[in-house]
């Protein structure tokens, strides 16, 4: 099916792809970075600073739609959303120039391993006993090596800034909607930054269908991350974090 000269079907698995991964997205505050950048690298071969600069330029609408999204619902704290900002920001910034002048692959598998011990912990603690609400201390430190590693990586933000709000203690449901509202920003910032250093993406073929997927999956995810019982968001949360990040681990290393 061929609309103004875009062939659908072929983009279809990628649609699919951004849909899902950004339903996830929306609910956990992570995986659509990760995953796409996932596949762009390792299934189509894109260079890693390309392959972050177009999931950015995606995420430059999932993000706005999704931030939209948790704010109707009510999933924002203010607070927090102001700790993270400009940290997050500066870091994805300084991310995005080392990626363009350096490889950062040497350190992924190291940063995978660490999420994936992060997942396992939030897993475990979500089966065994309710978790204890606690003010998050360690915000603006955590905001900027979120930001430097979803710049550096192509997807970080969510699995880093989420995963270790909740390990404080925070409230899921407000983490969530949060993390997703101040990566609007996060990535119009590392977009601007690649456009500058590598130039205009190209919204063509995968990215299309990414961007597609992505921003009609976004208000599903955030009406999702309202409902989720504490208990259940913790276990999928580090199901997912486990999960993504071991076999990042895996293809890193392979």
């Amino acid at each position: 099916m061929v609309v103004w000269g875009i062939d659908l079907g072929a983009l279809a698995p990628y649609i699919a792809v951004g849909f899902a991964a950004q339903l996830v997205d929306g609910a956990l505050g992570m995986a659509f970075g990760v995953i796409s950048n996932m596949l762009m690298v390792g299934v189509l071969g894109v260079p890693p600073a390309l392959a972050s600069q177009r999931v950015h330029v995606v995420e430059c609408f999932t993000t706005a739609t999704s931030a939209i999204s948790h704010l109707l619902n009510g999933n924002i704290e203010k607070t927090l959303f102001f700790r993270l900002l400009l940290p997050g920001m500066a870091g994805g910034v300084l991310g995005a120039y080392l990626l363009t002048a350096i490889d950062a692959a040497a350190i992924k598998p190291f940063v995978l391993g660490y999420l994936t011990l992060i997942g396992l912990y939030l897993l475990v603690r979500g089966l065994l006993w309710p978790p204890k609400r606690r003010e998050p201390r360690h915000v603006v430190p955590l905001g900027l090596l979120g930001g430097f590693l979803d710049a550096a990586g192509g997807g970080g933000w969510g699995p880093v800034v989420t995963s270790n709000l909740l390990v404080q203690g925070a409230e899921p449901r407000k983490v969530i909607g949060t993390v997703n509202a101040v990566e609007f920003f996060l990535t119009m910032t590392i977009s601007a930054a690649f456009i500058y250093h590598l130039g205009v993406a190209d919204l063509a073929g995968a990215t299309l269908g990414f961007l597609i997927g992505g921003v009609a999956a976004a208000p599903l995810g955030a009406f999702a991350a309202k409902y989720f019982p504490t208990k259940a968001m913790l276990i999928l949360v580090g199901t997912v974090l486990s999960a993504t990040s071991a076999y990042g681990v895996y293809a890193a290393l392979g």
